[in-house]
């Protein structure tokens, strides 16, 4: 959990600021996982800090909600352009 913590501080990933009393904090919590070999030996343990975001509230967290997909005619242009400029 060490090196995850440092490599999330080292990245820049979050900033310390007081909140206003108008903002709900959405809650976080850290997930372990236990890696093994092939044979069934420990090889690492791994650790992630992850969003409990069921704990938002629609209109008052937030108003839209995305999903980053990509139309297939998208792709079909990007990989024709990749063939015509090799």
């Amino acid at each position: 959990m060490g090196r995850e913590f440092d490599a999330l501080i080292a990245n820049g990933t979050w900033s310390l600021f007081s909140i206003p009393k108008r903002f709900h904090v959405v809650i976080n919590k850290w997930v372990y996982k236990i890696k093994k070999t092939p044979n069934g030996q420990i090889d690492r343990y791994k650790a992630r800090l992850v969003a409990k975001g069921f704990n938002q509230q629609y209109e008052i967290d937030y108003l839209e909600t995305f999903s980053p997909i990509i139309k297939p005619s998208t792709i079909k242009m990007v990989l024709s352009l990749a063939v015509t400029f090799n």
